[in-house]
C-alpha cells in the first residue's frame, strides 16, 4: 500500500516561504493527479493545489500567485512551494491523490505568526 509521508513545514514569519516535501513509498506522484490540502483549526480539508498526470497546474484562489506544486517523477515526491506566506496559511498540510484515495499521512504543520 502506498504511504505519504509529509515534511517541511515550521514556523515562518508573515511574507516568508516554506517549501513541503511529499514522500511516496509506492509509485503514485507520475500515475496520478496528485494534490496537497490542508486543514486550518475548525475548519474543514481543503484541496489548495493540484499536478496532473500532464502536469497542468489548479491552485485555490486564496493561494495563486504565491503557492506552486511541482513533482520529481524519479523521487516519487511531491513539493509545494510557498511564497508571501500569510497567518491565513496557518495549517496541517497533507498530500494525496486528487480526490484523496490513499490513507492520509501525519501531515505537517505550518505557522505563519510575527
Amino acid at each position: 500500500q502506498v504511504q505519504l509521508v509529509e515534511s517541511g513545514g515550521g514556523l515562518v514569519q508573515p511574507g516568508g516561504s516554506l517549501r513541503l516535501s511529499c514522500a511516496a513509498s509506492g509509485i503514485v506522484v507520475s500515475i496520478r493527479t496528485m494534490g496537497w490540502f490542508r486543514q486550518a483549526p475548525g475548519k474543514q480539508r481543503q484541496l489548495v493545489a493540484s499536478i496532473s498526470v500532464g502536469g497542468s497546474l489548479d491552485y485555490t484562489d486564496s493561494v495563486k500567485g504565491r503557492f506552486s506544486i511541482s513533482r520529481d517523477n524519479a523521487k516519487n515526491t511531491m513539493y509545494l512551494q510557498m511564497n508571501s506566506l500569510k497567518p491565513e496559511d496557518t495549517a496541517v498540510y497533507y498530500c494525496n491523490t486528487v480526490p484523496g484515495l490513499v490513507p492520509w499521512g501525519q501531515g505537517t504543520q505550518v505557522t505563519v505568526s510575527s
